[in-house]
């Protein structure tokens, strides 16, 4: 069974601005290094930016999946097409977390791994934000 803050649309919403406003500071602070030339200092940035996606935020997807979309087609199992779309784009995050990761292993810091950054942060908000319409919006009345 999920915590109570997933099944509460306010709550909810707190742990997805807090998470995705951490990692675009996060982000602005790896572009601010490059800038400035301070490429080391960037590329350990760039590692403790993928950690938090990995346990801020794909954390937080798996917690879903293994609770709070369990309940919610227990509830109601008409929304088995948008808890797979969502599931889809927690994979989709996975995926390119794990395309970060391997890019800075084998090339380091590039414009091509601050790109997947970029990607992550929107497919994030988009998620979040269908999460919070179709899985936790009040019934209209």
């Amino acid at each position: 069974m999920s915590g109570p803050s997933l099944r509460q649309l306010h709550a909810h919403h707190a742990i997805h601005e807090g998470a995705l406003s951490g990692a675009i500071a996060k982000t602005e602070e790896i572009e601010d290094l490059l800038r400035a030339k301070e490429y080391e200092v960037a590329l350990q940035a760039a590692d403790h930016l993928l950690e938090y996606w990995e346990t801020r935020i794909i954390s937080h997807a798996d917690a879903e999946e293994e609770g709070f979309y369990l309940e919610m087609l227990e509830k109601n199992p008409e929304l088995e097409d948008t808890v797979a779309k969502l599931t889809r784009d927690h994979d989709l995050l996975r995926i390119i977390a794990e395309d970060i990761k391997k890019m800075l292993k084998e090339e380091g810091l590039t414009y091509e791994v601050m790109k997947q950054f970029h990607a992550l942060l929107v497919v994030n908000a988009i998620h979040s934000r269908d999460e919070e319409r179709l899985l936790l919006a009040e019934p209209s009345e």
